[in-house]
C-alpha cells in the first residue's frame, strides 16, 4: 500500500501516482544482500564445519568397500591314492573366482601400524621415546558362501599351499604367500555416482592361516552362511597417499548467481529510469498502462515503437 495515492480519470484512461512504502526492490541488482555467499556468515562454527565436509565431498562411508586378492604363483597339486597328480590349474584359482571372493567379502577392516617406545629419562619427567615400528600381524574377514560354498573351498585351495597333506611336511614360504588389496570407495558425480577408489592399502605375505568353524542350525532359518577366515601379514602400504592432491575437491561454497540489472529502452524508458525512486514506479505504472490501452499497443500486444516507449 502507498504512502498517498491519488489520481485522475482522463478520457478511458486511469492515471494515478502514489509514493511506495517498500523500497525493497527499488535497486534489485544494487541490493547488498545479493552480494552475500550462499550457506551464511562463512565465518561461524557450523558454516566452517560444512566448508571443511564439503571440501572432503562429505564422510567416508564404512559399507563401500572393495577387496581384492593376489594369490600366490604356486599352484596347488596333490598325488592321489593310486598316484594320480591333480590338475595344475583349476577354477578356484580363476580370475573371475577372485572378484567373486572379493564381493563376497560382507566385513573387513583397514589393518593398524603401531609406533614402539621406550621410557627415556635423563632429568626431569621421563619421555617416551619411539624405537621401532610395528604391525599386528592379522586380519579378519568374513564372507558370504554361496550354495557350494565355494567361496570356503577358494580358502581350503590356498592352505593347500602352505603344508603337503601326505607327507605333512611344510613348503616353502614364499609358495604360499600372497597379497592383500583394501580400497575405501566413494561415490563421485561426474562418473555418474559410480565408485571409484579414495583410499587404498595393500598388504604384504599374506596367507589364511584359521578358516573358522561355521554353525548350522534348524533354528537359523533364512540366514545367509557367512564364512569366517583369518589372515596372517607382515607389513602394509598406503596405495593412496601420494596420490591425494590429484583427487577431486569439491567447492566449499556454491556458485554465486550473476543478476543483471534491467535495461531501460526507448525514450521515455530513459527518461522513467532517471526520475526519484519514489516516482519510478508510478511511472512504469503509467507507461505500460499507456502501452496496453493505445490501439497500436493493443495490436502489438503492448509492443510500441522502441525509439518512443
Amino acid at each position: 500500500m502507498a504512502i498517498l495515492r491519488g489520481g485522475r480519470r482522463i478520457g478511458n484512461y486511469d492515471i494515478r501516482l502514489g509514493f511506495p512504502r517498500d523500497k525493497s526492490l527499488v535497486d534489485v541488482a544494487g541490493d547488498p544482500r545479493l552480494k552475500r555467499k550462499p550457506g551464511g556468515n562463512p565465518s561461524t562454527t557450523i558454516n566452517r564445519f560444512i566448508a571443511e565436509m564439503n571440501q572432503g565431498e562429505g564422510f567416508a562411508r564404512p559399507t563401500r568397500y572393495l577387496v581384492r586378492f593376489t594369490l600366490p604363483t604356486t599352484k596347488y597339486t596333490r598325488t592321489g591314492p593310486a598316484g594320480n597328480t591333480g590338475p595344475d590349474k583349476n577354477d578356484l584359482e580363476s580370475q573371475s573366482m577372485l572378484q567373486n571372493v572379493g564381493m563376497m567379502c560382507n566385513k573387513a577392516e583397514f589393518p593398524s601400524r603401531d609406533i614402539v617406545t621406550n621410557p627415556h629419562q635423563i632429568h626431569g619427567p621421563k619421555r617416551e621415546m619411539p624405537v621401532s615400528y610395528e604391525y599386528s600381524g592379522e586380519m579378519r574377514l568374513t564372507f558370504h558362501g554361496d550354495k557350494f560354498l565355494r567361496q570356503r573351498a577358494f580358502f581350503e585351495n590356498w592352505q593347500n599351499k602352505i603344508f603337503d597333506a601326505d607327507t605333512h611336511a611344510m613348503n616353502y614360504y614364499n609358495d604360499y604367500i600372497g597379497q592383500m588389496d583394501i580400497y575405501q570407495l566413494g561415490q563421485f558425480a561426474a562418473e555418474g555416482d559410480r565408485d571409484r577408489i579414495t583410499y587404498g592399502v595393500r598388504l604384504y605375505e599374506v596367507y589364511p592361516d584359521t578358516i573358522g568353524s561355521m554353525a548350522l542350525g534348524y533354528d537359523a532359518t533364512d540366514t545367509i552362511a557367512n564364512i569366517p577366515v583369518n589372515f596372517k601379514f607382515r607389513n602394509w602400504t598406503n596405495l593412496t597417499l601420494d596420490q591425494v592432491n590429484a583427487a577431486t575437491i569439491g567447492k566449499k561454497y556454491g556458485d554465486i548467481p550473476t543478476i543483471k540489472a534491467a535495461q531501460n529502452y526507448g525514450l521515455f524508458g530513459g527518461i522513467i529510469s532517471k526520475l526519484p525512486p519514489e516516482l519510478r514506479r508510478a511511472g512504469r505504472d503509467i507507461l505500460q498502462t499507456v502501452k496496453r490501452n493505445l490501439p497500436i499497443g493493443k495490436a502489438t500486444g503492448g509492443r510500441v515503437f522502441p525509439p518512443f516507449l
